[in-house]
């Protein structure tokens, strides 16, 4: 039965030619990634949060964003660059960050139970290295690609099998729980440990770097560049860089705003949600049984999502996630006005929904818009700046009084105050259907 499940799953992820590509072992690669992070965050949410008062939880969560999001906060705007340096060591990145998460695991695995402050720091490099590889994964899919798959669809289905893996890997957790609270992690050092190897069987094409250059997302240029007048060439001397979003084109630029947002809902959500229904249940149900629900609703949302991107493809981006952003806030201010079990489903499951979708939507963008040359670089600065939206929102969830209606207005009100800014951008950009020749590096 095993084999022949391996054997099922190794046939979808080779599908359309991802097995020729090397596309499908990096599915297969970003499946147990997914399924060792979960397993630590079963392992870290058992300690911190459920098995302590609510009062004394929601103090640890804070000094565990305290020490661990606050340094990630400074380091996640180096991770991309440095790895945008690194072009011909990708598979070795890839592998290093599942070494260090195999090590960190073992390491947790010692100290956990007593849930003292060494388990903080060792939390920060596992999630330090989990952002790493999410940036070089982010740039890997494009060197993969099949012919006859478009980026959002490999995408999609790079997305969908990691959501898949982490819903099996919650299971599996729980039940290495029951055993004993380091046993999860013990778990995870197994599954980082064959995910190092599984990082070198990618294919060489990983590692390549031809024909690719870096793309300045923070670059715009003070004077206009003197073009070719009568055979002249402009003058080194008119060039004047200044820090900007708008070198990789505006519509590229209203994803990534738009995408922020969204970004930033979902960490809201996790760290206010979390606190919130288990210390204020909502329609008389158990805190254990809200939490279900909302993490249930909050995956099915990203499955779906992921879905309908592959079905979407590339048609009109810029409408997609700026209608995801009008979604999640209309389902937001409705939790707001109607606070209550459907309401507070509805907007996990949205916000899910939204992020999946808007995310392939800016890939789309990006795809279409920036220059071959410098796309991978593009992926992998956007992919920080997302990761930074996240920290963001965390932050103000667990900031936050525990009030469900004030929280949830907040949360409207800042996306909210991001579509209208979306929705301005989109009447000046229009919906382009050619690439608009953004200025590189």
């Amino acid at each position: 039965m095993v084999h022949g499940t391996g054997r099922r799953i190794r046939k979808a992820t080779s599908a359309e030619g991802a097995g020729e590509s090397g596309l499908a072992k990096l599915i297969e690669l970003h499946a147990l990634n997914s399924f060792g992070d979960m397993l630590i965050t079963v392992a870290l949410a058992s300690t911190i949060f459920f098995s302590v008062p609510t009062g004394e939880a929601r103090g640890r969560v804070s000094l565990y964003l305290l020490i661990t999001m606050a340094p990630f906060a400074l380091l996640a705007p180096v991770i991309g660059p440095l790895l945008d340096r690194l072009p011909h060591g990708r598979r070795a990145a890839m592998a290093m960050s599942m070494l260090a998460r195999a090590v960190l695991a073992w390491t947790m695995a010692g100290v956990i139970t007593g849930g003292g402050l060494a388990l903080y720091p060792e939390a920060l490099g596992v999630l330090v290295a989990s952002k790493a590889y999410g940036v070089v994964r982010s740039v890997v899919v494009p060197r993969l690609l099949p012919s006859r798959l478009s980026l959002v669809k490999a995408n999609s289905r790079v997305t969908l099998a990691g959501l898949l893996a982490t819903g099996a890997a919650a299971g599996v957790g729980g039940l290495l729980h029951l055993i004993g609270p380091g046993w999860p992690l013990r778990g995870a050092f197994l599954v980082f440990v064959i995910g190092t190897l599984m990082a070198f069987h990618l294919p060489h094409a990983v590692d390549s770097a031809k024909g690719e250059q870096r793309a300045l997302l923070h670059a715009e240029m003070r004077g206009e560049l003197r073009g070719e007048v009568h055979g002249e060439r402009a003058s080194e001397d008119t060039r004047a860089p200044k820090a900007s979003l708008r070198t990789v084109g505006p519509s590229v630029v209203l994803a990534l705003r738009a995408m922020s947002a969204l970004r930033w809902l979902v960490g809201f959500l996790v760290m206010f949600l979390a606190f919130l229904l288990r210390d204020e249940p909502i329609g008389g149900l158990r805190p254990t049984l809200a939490l279900g629900l909302v993490a249930l609703a909050a995956g099915t949302g990203n499955a779906l999502g992921s879905v309908l991107g592959s079905w979407l493809r590339t048609r009109g981006p810029e409408a997609t996630v700026t209608a995801m952003l009008l979604l999640a806030t209309g389902a937001t201010a409705a939790a707001a006005l109607w606070y209550g079990v459907v309401t507070v489903v509805l907007v996990a499951g949205v916000a899910g929904v939204a992020a999946s979708l808007g995310k392939l939507s800016l890939d789309a963008l990006i795809q279409r818009d920036v220059p071959e040359a410098v796309r991978t670089s593009a992926f992998a600065r956007s992919e920080t700046l997302l990761q930074l939206s996240w920290v963001a929102g965390g932050a103000v969830g667990i900031l936050l009084p525990l009030n469900g209606v004030l929280g949830l207005s907040v949360a409207a009100g800042v996306v909210g105050l991001m579509l209208l800014w979306t929705v301005r951008t989109l009447f000046r950009v229009g919906l382009r259907r050619r690439p608009t020749a953004p200025r590189v590096a």
